[in-house]
């Protein structure tokens, strides 16, 4: 079986998140594997020592991401690929990101892909269906269970505290929730062997795509941090005089009512 793992490089969930000028400082921050997309890294090893084949792990950005790719080839993947598209694109959003990895996959005969159901960092969940749009095949979002039969597929994905049982069939692009499985550390075998394993590196000019065909359609105006709140207050005296003065503050500082 030909899975790919579609794979984002995140903030690790420790670090504070400091604004400079409208946007989010990466001035000596950790970086990691986002975490819903070691969900789909360890769904993917396992299908694959169940079924056969390999798992292929895709990211986009620069060198620095080659950390994060080692990782996911530590967990288990066979091959790495990244696509280095900064030194052509100065914004890039979830469009360009789709584009540029529906472009790479669209000739690789993938039976599965698998991604995160969102990136911690921008959250929109929009990547995944996105490619699978483009290259024309199902999708699922939200999978707590994959189960793979021939070409068959049941999938159960979470919907708000409930569950919705999927059937489908391969070729099949998932997205992974939180329960889909535990992420496995990587051993110090796995880091080792990880060293060896191929890691390819890609430009726009190697997928056939220009500038403009990725060009970014929407842009961000600035981001900021929400602001802080204040202290609560704890109300006093008999029930009565508590409920008047909460109507009260509720009316003129909240100023809900």
């Amino acid at each position: 079986m030909n899975i790919f793992v579609l794979m984002k490089r995140t903030f690790d969930t420790e670090e504070k998140i400091v604004i400079q000028n409208g946007k989010v400082s990466e001035e000596g921050a950790e970086f990691i594997i986002n975490p819903y997309d070691e969900y789909a890294i360890e769904e993917a090893i396992q299908v694959r020592d169940q079924h056969g084949g390999e798992v292929t792990v895709v990211t986009i950005g620069n060198e620095d991401a080659e950390k994060e790719l080692r990782t996911a080839l530590a967990m288990g993947a066979d091959k790495a690929v990244l696509i280095n598209i900064e030194d052509d694109v100065e914004n890039r959003d979830q469009y360009t990101t789709a584009t540029v990895l529906a472009e790479y996959l669209k000739d690789k005969e993938a039976n599965l892909i698998l991604a995160g159901n969102v990136a911690i960092d921008g959250g929109s969940g929009q990547v995944g269906p996105r490619v699978a749009e483009l290259l024309g095949i199902p999708y699922v979002t939200t999978i707590t269970k994959l189960e793979i039969d021939g070409t068959n597929v049941k999938a159960v994905r979470d919907v708000e505290g409930d569950e919705e049982v999927i059937e489908t069939s391969l070729p099949l692009l998932v997205t992974a929730q939180q329960g889909l499985n535990e992420p496995r550390y990587p051993s110090l075998p796995g880091i080792m062997k990880a060293k060896k394993k191929p890691l390819e590196e890609l430009e726009l000019d190697d997928l056939d795509l220009e500038e403009d065909d990725v060009e970014a359609k929407t842009k961000t105006i600035e981001i900021f941090l929400p602001p802080k709140k204040e202290a609560g207050k704890i109300l006093q005296g008999d029930i009565a005089d508590q409920v008047k003065e909460l109507v009260s503050l509720l009316h003129t500082e909240a100023k809900v009512i």
